[in-house]
């Protein structure tokens, strides 16, 4: 109980801090999310992150910064999502959003289908796969709004990637450390313009994060 009360105090003062309104049905969702994530974690490693306040920060809170990049987009794609961050996250907190979770590992895809069940979320779908599997690619070519990614991998793969599933003009959203600087440089060539960037700490001095959001070339 004790544990619960810190993960949802720190989600109401992390959001604040943030700007981001937090209402009723969300908590209770974010709630019900951290029990099953813990519940998960004691038979499969799903987050090397046990405490909760930093569980609510380091992946809530985290997926949260994400939201004042939502624009008019209803097709997201996230891409190596892990336990649903900041995929899911953002499905909870938008749930107009149409939501694609792509990870490699099967048992991430496990809990996820469960969580979704478990949530009763509509228009979400889980997918165990590799991003550039050419059969997923051509399933899914062109079909999304935003593809957004939390330290997936080097920022030119991750746009890379993300390319074939975008939507003309679409964009791409890359959740990367403070030190991004030597990837910014390696770009060069690659159908994409750096549209907005924004660098900001954690709630709670948690950490430091660059937000960088790319829109794809027409």
């Amino acid at each position: 109980m004790k544990g619960a009360r810190a993960f949802r105090e720190a989600l109401l003062k992390g959001a604040e801090e943030l700007g981001i309104e937090l209402k009723g049905k969300e908590l209770e969702a974010f709630s019900l999310y951290l029990q099953e994530l813990n519940r998960w974690n004691r038979k499969v490693n799903l987050t090397a992150l046990r405490g909760e306040e930093e569980i609510a920060v380091k992946h809530f809170l985290d997926s949260l910064t994400v939201v004042p990049f939502l624009g008019s987009e209803d097709r997201l794609l996230d891409i190596g999502t892990g336990a649903g961050f900041p995929g899911m996250v953002l499905k909870i907190h938008r749930p107009s959003l149409e939501v694609l979770l792509l990870d490699a590992s099967q048992k991430r895809a496990f809990f996820l289908r469960h969580l979704v069940r478990t949530l009763g979320l509509q228009e979400v779908e889980v997918l165990h796969a590799r991003v550039e599997d050419p059969e997923v690619i051509e399933r899914y070519r062109g079909r999304f709004d935003l593809v957004v990614s939390r330290a997936f991998t080097s920022l030119v793969d991750f746009l890379r990637a993300a390319e074939p599933y975008l939507a003309p003009g679409g964009r791409a959203l890359a959740m990367k450390g403070p030190k991004v600087e030597g990837e910014l440089a390696s770009l060069k060539g690659l159908p994409f313009s750096l549209e907005e960037r924004k660098d900001l700490r954690l709630p709670f001095s948690m950490g430091e994060r660059t937000l960088l959001l790319f829109r794809l070339s027409p």
